[in-house]
């Protein structure tokens, strides 16, 4: 009777806690939601009236609306690229032994530790000295140095968890080592391809520091463009341009529950 009556206490307390974890987690993007909705010149909350109009300003503005294909443009190519390149380099780490492997595996969590400021300063640096300034590259690179770090560490640990006797089997087989990979490997460990390929793109969709230094020809990412406009002004549309953000945001979760599952996800 005890145990159970404490057992009970346990799970509401528990449950209690992660609504309030929740909570704090979703308030300040639902502030920002509800905000873009007044009717008012200035950001309040709650809003005094309901409007729409914040949001035709944003979708009519060429430069928010610019700036959202460039950061969308931008992060699909990274989560693709940064894939590719974190699959590789993690599959050599976690299959084989060479020499230099611990160099690799702490050059490839580098950018985790170096602030955001010098690295962007670094590859601002490096581009201009490559007459690549202003182009498309050092913004795509430097997103790219950013996001290969968490596709290296979810793909690494995908490939630790599955049964690699599934694959020896195979081999036993006489399966070439390429079919082993797109058969079996690869399916084995889709949904950790999945997560890397998210945080990639949240990564780079997200990124302010690094993208201030490596904007290209007038091109700036959404995020920069929002804190640009907070030097003149505060007014909902950059409320109505945040949620937008947010809608992209939960419709790319809403998909991958659609065609894989969350907690297969997770």
């Amino acid at each position: 009777m005890k145990s159970d009556l404490l057992d009970y206490l346990m799970r509401v307390s528990g449950a209690a806690i992660r609504a309030l974890v929740y909570s704090m987690l979703a308030a300040p993007a639902i502030l920002v939601i509800v905000s873009s909705f007044t009717s008012s010149d200035t950001m309040e909350f709650p809003p005094t009236g309901f409007s729409l109009r914040w949001y035709q300003a944003a979708f009519e503005s060429e430069r928010f609306m610019g700036a959202l294909w460039t950061s969308t443009y931008i992060a699909v190519l990274v989560a693709l690229i940064a894939l590719v390149i974190g699959f590789a380099g993690a599959f050599a780490i976690n299959r084989f032994s060479f020499r230099g492997k611990a160099i690799l595996l702490a050059l490839a969590f580098s950018p985790l530790v170096v602030p955001a400021v010098v690295l962007g300063i670094g590859l601002l640096q490096l581009f201009v000295w490559l007459n690549l300034a202003r182009t498309i590259y050092p913004l795509l690179i430097g997103h790219l140095v950013l996001a290969i770090p968490y596709v290296v560490r979810t793909v690494l640990a995908s490939l630790a968890l599955h049964n690699q006797q599934l694959e020896e089997a195979a081999m036993n087989l006489r399966a070439t080592p390429l079919r082993v990979i797109r058969r079996i490997t690869l399916p084995l460990i889709l949904p950790g391809l999945l997560s890397a390929a998210i945080f990639a793109f949240v990564t780079s969709f997200g990124n302010v520091t690094v993208s201030s230094f490596l904007t290209y020809g007038g091109h700036a990412t959404l995020p920069v463009r929002i804190f640009a406009y907070m030097d003149n002004s505060y007014d909902p549309l950059l409320a109505a341009v945040s949620s937008i953000m947010i809608v992209v945001t939960l419709v790319i979760i809403l998909v991958i529950e659609r065609l894989i599952g969350a907690e297969r996800l997770a």
